[in-house]
């Protein structure tokens, strides 16, 4: 059971970590985006330990449990991508000049 909460951590370090280097500009300060990423990890492998019950859980289980859980966590963080060009209103139907 240790191995497999040391391996969740390891796993939401390594997801959150890549999810700082490839949406940098989409998520909030790194530090934060890596805890959450841990405590995500911790969480879905408690919560998959817990729902698979005694002695049907296997470590493979549970390390996908503590992955999902926390990409879910992750994918909270994330903010609207940023829109490329300044912003312009026009009026509905109106022909572009």
């Amino acid at each position: 059971m240790l191995l497999e909460a040391l391996g969740s951590a390891l796993l939401g370090l390594a997801l959150s970590s890549a999810a700082v280097r490839f949406l940098a500009g989409r998520l909030p300060t790194p530090w934060l985006v890596l805890v959450s990423g841990v405590l995500g990890a911790l969480f879905g492998a408690y919560l998959t330990r817990f729902a698979l019950g005694p002695g049907h859980g296997t470590p493979a289980a549970t390390l996908v449990g503590a992955v999902l859980v926390s990409a879910v966590v992750l994918s909270l963080l994330l903010r609207p991508a940023p829109r490329g060009g300044p912003a312009r209103r026009r009026a509905p139907f109106s022909v572009p000049s």
